[in-house]
């Protein structure tokens, strides 16, 4: 059994930050936020800034990937035509029938790069536009111009069997309606099996990775407190306190201190390194049914399976970490679990060859785990 390109997918639908509550202006018909009721828990969910500008043929460039956006009116072929790529290749990566219509708005994922607006001496039109372009004439086809940068690039979560915009809102602590807004799902959020979304962006998020932001409070003047009617007494006369020498820490270090922040799930060579917006992860060699362990201690946060029923396993730790283990069988343990660093999680399923996938998340974003383990 080979670790598919759907599999890595649904290895980024655990994707991450944690689930915290339901909705906040819909109803939750999946029945996983107390039978459709309503609450209160949008209230802490996280503020997302609004979704980038495409540039004029719809496309959104980021380092990882790129997405279009769908016009209306658009079908598969037309927007295919438009960004330069085969309808066939994007409906298949899309999860969607070739003669498909899209709604107004939609993000589509594309299966590879294409050439962005603006970049070197221009782009080869006909190339991009496909046979639509080809029939106009050279002297009326617009030049295209880049769109503005888009900034921070968003966590892209593929839908797996079963998953709503409301358990994936909650997995990633947005509103549905923040969800719908990037993805232009429909009034009723519907969403299929296959189909990648934009998870949005948090508003402190943007403002934290803009070169000029300010601190927050930042041109605020500071109130004067009551004590400073009072004037403060001469230099001279404030007391000198005698500071004590600083203890030294380092000969109390102990053997735990010195540890790496997480250990080897597994024995086994790492046979794949980390690829971000590729495979999240590291792949480690290791024999079918050796122990799968727990990088560290934590809370066994999800347990699902992959569109070939291979499961995986989604912890918390206490140190703001969240490690996925993939490709794993024979699990040990049940969701909500508190499990300790070491403890046996499950067994390295059969596969040719056999591995585990392994992942570290800092919040949302895949970090390298080989720095974690050394």
């Amino acid at each position: 059994m080979r670790w598919t390109t759907t599999r890595r997918g649904a290895i980024a639908v655990l994707g991450l930050a944690v689930a915290l509550a339901g909705c906040t202006d819909q109803l939750d018909f999946d029945m996983r936020g107390g039978l459709g009721g309503m609450n209160t828990a949008g209230g802490v969910q996280t503020a997302t800034a609004p979704r980038p500008e495409p540039d004029q043929r719809g496309v959104i460039s980021y380092p990882g990937y790129q997405v279009a956006v769908a016009r209306r009116g658009d079908t598969v072929e037309t927007l295919a035509a438009r960004v330069g790529l085969p309808a066939a290749e994007i409906a298949r990566f899309n999860g969607l029938q070739p003669g498909a219509t899209l709604r107004a708005d939609e993000i589509v994922a594309l299966p590879r790069r294409v050439p962005e607006a603006g970049a070197g001496s221009g782009l080869d039109i006909a190339a991009i536009a496909g046979q639509a372009i080809d029939r106009a004439d050279a002297s009326t086809v617009p030049v295209l111009t880049p769109a503005p940068p888009p900034g921070v690039e968003p966590v892209r979560h593929r839908v797996g069997r079963g998953e709503t915009a409301y358990t994936v809102a909650r997995l990633y602590d947005v509103s549905p309606r923040a969800l719908a807004d990037w993805n232009g799902l429909g009034p009723d959020l519907a969403v299929r099996e296959g189909q990648y979304l934009l998870i949005p962006v948090a508003v402190s998020q943007t403002r934290a990775d803009a070169p000029d932001a300010a601190p927050p409070g930042t041109g605020t003047p500071t109130p004067l407190p009551p004590s400073a009617a009072t004037p403060l007494p001469p230099a001279s006369e404030v007391a000198t306190a005698t500071v004590p020498a600083s203890p030294n820490l380092g000969a109390t270090t102990t053997a735990v201190s010195g540890g790496a922040a997480l250990q080897m799930p597994t024995s086994g060579p790492i046979v794949q390194s980390f690829r971000r917006g590729r495979s999240d992860g590291i792949r480690i060699g290791a024999a079918a049914g050796s122990p799968v362990l727990a990088a560290e201690a934590g809370e066994v946060l999800r347990i699902t399976r992959d569109t070939d029923q291979v499961q995986i396993l989604l912890l918390r730790h206490p140190n703001g970490l969240l490690t996925i283990y993939g490709n794993v069988t024979d699990i040990r343990v049940a969701q909500g679990d508190r499990v300790r660093r070491g403890q046996r999680l499950a067994a390295v399923a059969s596969s040719d060859p056999a591995f585990l996938h392994f992942e570290v998340r800092d919040g949302t974003t895949p970090v390298d785990p080989v720095p974690y383990l050394e």
